[in-house]
């Protein structure tokens, strides 16, 4: 089925959106300028094909459906995800993958600030994002689980791939980066580890999904070129509230 957002509110679009997705199948939906809220809690038996600007908080609660994006995405896309798969062919905005807690996203380009804050994991579900080129400040700030890839692709000589702070805060998951960071600027809660047998075969299946994905080359991508970050203590902050 297809659809044009051409002249359409965000809340008239996603009712049709979402009477579309009662039965299985693929709903193409044209001209989208900013709508927000497309895709939420969207089940495994959907797959959305947008076309044009994703609005802000858009595949919120989403549960196992697939959403493609040909062009960018706004601010908080994929709040409290829990299943499913996001394709962003292009860049997104600030708080993308909030609490989100299955599913996995990948960006072609880069994303703003703040990218995984209270990301978490149960047992084996857990979430996943994977980011281009680079993200901003506070990169997975007070994540509790899941795991961040930046590919640092398409970086200029010097430019960092992770922004200032990253990791604040946070006690659980895994951040891997590829290319320049700050650490001196980074959260004190964490600190680089050397990558085990694990985590080189997560990497390698992920840069092939990367590259599957967006049809681009990724050769001059080395696995020994990234860097694992994860928290020092799963309660970095516990000595505020237990008294001496």
């Amino acid at each position: 089925m297809e659809l044009t957002a051409k002249g359409k509110y965000y809340n008239e679009l996603n009712e049709k959106i979402k009477g579309l997705a009662q039965q299985p199948g693929e709903i193409v939906v044209n001209d989208v300028c900013g709508h927000r809220y497309l895709g939420c809690g969207l089940k495994n038996h959907t797959k959305l094909r947008v076309y044009g600007t994703l609005g802000n908080d858009s595949a919120c609660y989403m549960d196992g459906a697939v959403i493609e994006v040909y062009g960018n995405a706004q601010d908080g896309i994929a709040n409290t995800m829990n299943d499913g798969r996001l394709i962003i062919h292009g860049s997104c905005g600030d708080i993308i993958g909030y609490a989100m807690r299955g599913g996995e996203m990948f960006i072609e380009g880069y994303a703003g600030y703040r990218v995984g804050i209270h990301m978490k994991e149960y047992y084996d579900k857990i979430p996943k994002i994977v980011i281009g080129s680079k993200a901003g400040d506070f990169l997975g700030e007070y994540m509790a689980g899941g795991r961040i890839v930046v590919l640092g692709l398409g970086l200029k000589e010097g430019e960092p791939a992770a922004g200032r702070f990253f990791g604040t805060g946070m006690h659980g998951g895994k951040m891997y980066v590829r290319g320049e960071v700050s650490e001196a600027l980074m959260g004190r809660e964490i600190a680089s580890a050397p990558l085990d047998e694990q985590d080189r075969q997560f990497l390698e299946k992920t840069i092939a999904d990367y590259t599957e994905l967006f049809d681009t080359d990724t050769s001059k991508i080395k696995i020994d070129e990234f860097k694992k970050y994860q928290p020092k203590s799963s309660r970095p902050y516990g000595n505020m509230y237990i008294g001496e």
